[in-house]
């Protein structure tokens, strides 16, 4: 008898992943850049659990299932990365922590931008589009980090501007995988940078 979840078992879980990681961080990204209210970060908040992190969390179990280990390690690490923020912000307002601005938190995101860059690497064997998702998010990171360490508004102002390019090429990637699943071939995402030995 035919399993009636076969079908849904052979869905891309990446769509979902990426387009929550990339809504989630597009706004955060707007704040960070200036051009909204930091109080636009209270929007963020139930953002980035509910969509950010829950979406990319469900999205890593099942790239998991389907035995990608990069979509299952990139997926699970930034729901978690949006799961620790609402958190963060969570625990500041209800003055149980007080962190904002912190050298801590700025080394929290050199780190994250650590990890970053070593699934950049794996990024590089997949295609151009992942690439650049994860070379700026790789940049975001290290320079809000940085921006955090210094109290530097401006290096937060271009961190944020460099979220916004890594949010930018992920939305595209999720809505090209979309496409390209109801007619293949439609949106390009280009070649990996490094080819795989066969």
């Amino acid at each position: 008898m035919e399993n009636p979840f076969s079908k849904a078992l052979s869905a891309d879980p990446a769509p979902l992943g990426l387009a929550a990681f990339a809504f989630t961080t597009f706004l955060l990204s707007f704040v960070n850049a200036g051009l909204i209210p930091a109080s636009g970060a209270n929007v963020v908040v139930p953002l980035a659990a509910a969509y950010g992190g829950l979406g990319q969390l469900i999205a890593g179990s099942w790239e998991m299932r389907r035995g990608n280990t990069f979509g299952f390690t990139a997926f699970t690490s930034y729901g978690a990365f949006w799961e620790f923020y609402a958190l963060l912000q969570i625990l500041a307002d209800l003055k149980v922590l007080t962190v904002l601005p912190s050298v801590a938190v700025g080394w929290s995101l050199i780190l994250w931008g650590i990890l970053t860059l070593y699934l950049w690497g794996g990024a590089m064997l997949l295609n151009l589009a992942l690439n650049l998702v994860f070379l700026t998010l790789w940049l975001a990171f290290v320079t809000l980090g940085a921006g955090a360490v210094y109290s530097s508004t401006a290096l937060t102002h271009v961190g944020g501007y460099f979220g916004i390019l890594a949010a930018t090429f992920a939305a595209y990637t999720s809505f090209a995988i979309v496409m390209n699943s109801i007619r293949p071939g439609m949106l390009p995402l280009g070649p990996g940078i490094m080819r795989r030995k066969s």
